[in-house]
């Protein structure tokens, strides 16, 4: 019976192993810069290709440079005298300790009107993901995956037994 549990056991780990924080590095390789002329929505583009949970970290790397997490009304004006956070010490992480945006913005004079700037969209560990854009219409609406079937028939032989 307990090597039956194994695989149950396993996926169990997995699924809540998958729940650690991440620290997403900005601007990968190239750290938190100015952006080339034409490319100001790198940053941004970036954020939107991550999810990012309350208890991750952004991580940006920079020389002759800082980094500002500021309100949204100053993230739009590209300027703020009294930032909620202020870092110039070129290796910068920021904990990212709750849901909602957070706007970061480069110190340096010009830098943000150049496009080094980003809105960072955090759920909350509970939270569902975003709900997937709309079928087309005419389009059956989709049902429970093959995938989600099989670990929902994976797990529910231990949930009976751990008599959950």
């Amino acid at each position: 019976m307990a090597n039956s549990l194994l695989p149950v056991v396993a996926l169990l780990a997995l699924l809540f192993g998958a729940s650690r924080a991440a620290d997403f590095e900005v601007g990968g390789d190239a750290g938190w810069v100015v952006p080339s002329a034409g490319d100001s929505g790198t940053y941004n583009d970036w954020a939107s290709k991550n999810r990012f949970l309350v208890g991750d970290s952004v991580h940006f790397k920079y020389k002759a440079d800082s980094v500002m997490e500021v309100t949204q009304e100053e993230y739009d004006k590209c300027g703020s005298t009294h930032p909620i956070f202020f870092s110039n010490n070129g290796d910068t992480e920021v904990r990212l300790d709750r849901p909602g945006p957070f706007y970061f913005i480069s110190g340096v004079t010009g830098h943000c009107e150049r496009g080094q700037k980003m809105v960072v969209k955090v759920i909350g560990q509970n939270e569902p993901p975003p709900a997937p854009p709309a079928p087309p219409s005419g389009a059956a609406p989709a049902g429970i995956g093959s995938a989600a079937a099989m670990v929902t028939a994976a797990l529910l032989p231990a949930l009976i037994v751990l008599g959950v």
